[in-house]
């Protein structure tokens, strides 16, 4: 698949992107760009304490937790940390809706921990949530961003850490509450669009090479389905001629993306993990509201 010269994001800051969209969501929505790439949100020195915070609450190990359990010779899910003793190539500290929204009730709850956990996990940091919802809200123009809620007001996860280990990989795919995940009974599913925000808090480099993403210029419909489910995307997209871009980010770099445009990740290689802080994204032209969950 060939990259398209023509299909490139906006960038690399708000006012350059202002500039050159009136409607940056919109345009987004429209998968007319494929990201809003923005450079140096965070500062690397503040991504690198992150990374120590993490590891001093106990949310993610300091090495990969496959070798310790290895090391330990245990399996199971024993130990208080939440990714001790298990073979995962994936942890997330947060609440994630795609993982855990079949239990509507469970979900929420759960939730409502996310925020009290992040309430103090920042302290003496610039808030890396603050900074994303501040770059959506001016990129929003005229809608008011806010977290994800229900109608009683119980909000969702604001964010998610993704932290990855070698091997792990996303196929070809799309991420939407409704045309993916068939969930109906959450507020979210009120809007038309779904996009993800992604704030890299560290590479995971092997041999010189970066795992970075890569946007199809291809949004989903119907006829999609049946080679996303086969693993024969590839071959689709040679048929058609579709385009791509690879986003190539550095650490404290943030990006938004339409995921209704099919996107992947190559596999995780190399000994540290590949790190982000992400978010999903609900939008309609016509809402004056931007929803924001994990």
């Amino acid at each position: 698949m060939a990259s398209d010269q023509n299909w490139t994001p906006a960038g690399p800051d708000l006012a350059s992107v202002l500039a050159q969209y009136p409607d940056p969501l919109l345009a987004l929505s429209e998968a007319r760009i494929p990201a809003i790439l923005l450079r140096r949100v965070l500062d690397p020195a503040q991504c690198h304490a992150l990374i120590q915070r993490l590891i001093e609450h106990g949310l993610m190990p300091a090495g990969d937790p496959r070798e310790q359990e290895a090391a330990s010779g245990t399996t199971g899910t024993g130990g208080a940390e939440p990714w001790a003793n298990r073979s995962v190539t994936r942890i997330d500290v947060g609440s994630s809706l795609g993982n855990r929204g079949s239990d509507r009730e469970a979900f929420l709850q759960h939730a409502a921990g996310t925020h009290e956990l992040f309430r103090t996990l920042f302290d003496g940091f610039e808030d890396p949530v603050k900074r994303i919802y501040d770059a959506l809200s001016a990129l929003a123009v005229d809608k008011r961003v806010q977290v994800a809620h229900e109608a009683d007001g119980r909000r969702y996860g604001p964010a998610i850490f993704r932290i990855h280990y070698g091997g792990h990989t996303y196929k070809p795919h799309i991420d939407h509450v409704s045309l993916r995940e068939k969930r109906f009974d959450y507020a979210v599913t009120r809007f038309e669009h779904q996009f993800a925000g992604v704030l890299c808090v560290q590479n995971a480099t092997h041999a010189g090479q970066v795992t970075q993403a890569t946007l199809h210029r291809c949004l989903w419909t119907p006829e999609v389905q049946p080679h996303i489910e086969a693993g024969t995307f590839p071959d689709y997209a040679c048929e058609h001629a579709i385009t791509s871009y690879r986003v190539d980010l550095e650490q404290g770099d943030l990006y938004f993306f339409n995921t209704r445009c099919i996107h992947e990740v190559p596999a995780v290689e190399g000994d540290d993990p590949r790190i982000v802080l992400a978010t999903f994204i609900g939008y309609s032209p016509g809402d004056p509201e931007v929803f924001v969950w994990s």
